[in-house]
């Protein structure tokens, strides 16, 4: 490329779905004020005032932004008023991911996504409307070297986001039995269960009185067998919604092994590609919610230096959905033969670890017991449930604790709600820090805090109350290895 050039013109269509969408929760009370309102003329033709202002001004963004490919870095200018000129170096680059929306599908574009080293989304490059050719172009032309793009040159034309798969790289393909478990036992069921009660609440100000009383009325008079029914019907078709959605977010995920980075198709609907440098990668981890563990099921997922954290808050990087636990080893020494690990006898915490553990979950309910007993006894019952259970959750917590060194690997397995097993190697800690009050120099505990890069904050890999000695082992394994 020697001349600027611009997105394609369907990026305009997709800058407006994307301000509509972010929008229309904002602009639905106006529309229902219109409807009921005489004054419903007025408003029209403010709404569509907004929607040509809306028209020219994504026109004129789509216009005023160009970007300029040259052989080792791309610039790009934006700005209707103020022009913004931004110059990505290749060397900075740390990833560039293709995906495909259901427009996108339909009028044979991608968007191409460059990741640099930095943690601030405006110093990232998003192409969001280009041809499948140029996106491909786009990556090629700055993720690989000279050699590298003459060698690619070379291969036949036509690519797609399922070509990149070969035969000589090993891959792994989730099959659809895995994403239909996965469905059933993650934990979007709350989420979806959460956000039909948020959309409930902020529909209800919009029901009519009578018409809410009426319906009220009706579940109040029905037996308790119908509204067991009724509940039991919500659950399900929640619960089917919560596998669709696995389903459409995961379909045919593809994790495959190229020679320095990692490459991920995923997605039903919306088709994506992104590519994990290996360089990047600071330890990966298996999680095991309470359901999926006495299945034997885990999701696997890496720690990834830099880089934005995800639309749902999440700052890891899903390496494959749902596997057996017996399995991962062989998926380790196949895809990521870096991390291929060994765990024959894990070390747990002292029995005297267990108060600490027990007095961190109960200290909460047992003050809300106190202060009821002395103001509602007649419901004291309901935080003495909550303490007893908190007390056999501590318990698991403390029970689920463990870790091992191995040469250049560390192995912590930890509990939150689901049980979590981080590998990290050696040269991936940040820092190390080694932590006593003193209650712990009398019962000669110690807890050990590790520090590694990820998505923008770093994550922190604690273990608790743990024997002196192993975490003076643990510190001079760090301190004194050559990395």
């Amino acid at each position: 490329m020697s001349e600027p050039k611009r997105i394609h013109p369907i990026g305009m269509l997709l800058s407006i779905f994307k301000i509509i969408k972010q929008t229309a929760l904002s602009y639905l009370p106006l529309l229902i004020i219109a409807i009921s309102s005489k004054q419903w003329m007025y408003i029209l033709i403010g709404a569509i005032a907004i929607l040509v202002f809306l028209l020219v001004y994504t026109f004129l963004s789509w216009w005023r932004y160009t970007y300029l490919l040259e052989e080792d870095q791309i610039r790009i200018e934006q700005g209707i008023i103020v022009r913004k000129k931004r110059t990505i170096s290749k060397h900075r680059i740390q990833s560039i991911d293709l995906s495909q929306n259901l427009i996108h599908r339909i009028f044979g574009l991608t968007k191409v996504q460059i990741e640099t080293a930095g943690s601030d989304h405006n110093i990232d490059a998003s192409l969001h409307a280009v041809t499948m050719e140029e996106g491909r172009y786009v990556h090629d032309q700055l993720k690989y070297n000279k050699q590298m793009k003459e060698q690619l040159s070379d291969e036949a034309e036509g690519h797609n986001l399922e070509m990149k798969e070969q035969p000589a790289h090993p891959f792994k393909k989730v099959t659809p039995r895995a994403l239909i478990i996965a469905g059933s036992t993650s934990g979007s069921f709350g989420i979806i269960l959460g956000l039909f009660a948020i959309g409930f609440s902020e529909l209800e100000t919009f029901i009519p009185d009578h018409f809410y009383n009426q319906a009220t009325a009706w579940v109040m008079a029905q037996a308790l067998q119908v509204l067991i029914a009724l509940a039991i019907v919500v659950f399900i078709f929640i619960w089917v919604l919560g596998i669709v959605t696995t389903l459409i977010q995961y379909w045919d995920f593809t994790v495959t092994r190229y020679e320095k980075e990692l490459y991920i198709t995923r997605g039903l609907i919306e088709k994506k590609q992104s590519t994990i440098p290996l360089k990047r990668i600071q330890a990966i981890g298996m999680k095991e919610s309470i359901l999926r563990q006495p299945l034997g099921y885990a999701s696997l997922y890496v720690e990834i230096a830099s880089g934005e954290i995800s639309q749902n808050g999440e700052t890891t990087t899903l390496l494959f959905p749902l596997m057996k636990k017996a399995k991962v080893k062989d998926f380790l020494q196949e895809v990521l033969p870096e991390y291929d690990y060994t765990i024959d006898q894990p070390t747990s915490l002292p029995k005297r670890s267990l108060p600490y553990y027990l007095i961190r979950s109960i200290l909460f309910p047992l003050l809300a017991t106190i202060i009821l007993a002395f103001t509602l006894l007649e419901w004291v019952y309901i935080p003495i449930i909550a303490t007893i259970l908190a007390a056999v959750f501590g318990y698991w917590q403390y029970k689920t604790v463990k870790f091992q060194l191995e040469k250049d690997y560390l192995f912590v397995q930890s509990r939150l709600l689901s049980r979590d097993t981080v590998i990290v190697k050696h040269s991936r800690i940040q820092s190390m820090q080694k932590k006593q009050h003193f209650l712990h120099r009398k019962q000669q505990l110690a807890s050990i805090n590790i520090a590694i890069l990820n998505k923008f904050v770093g994550r922190h890999i604690t273990i608790r109350e743990m024997e002196l000695d192993e975490a003076y082992q643990i510190a001079d394994w760090y301190s004194y290895q050559k990395k």
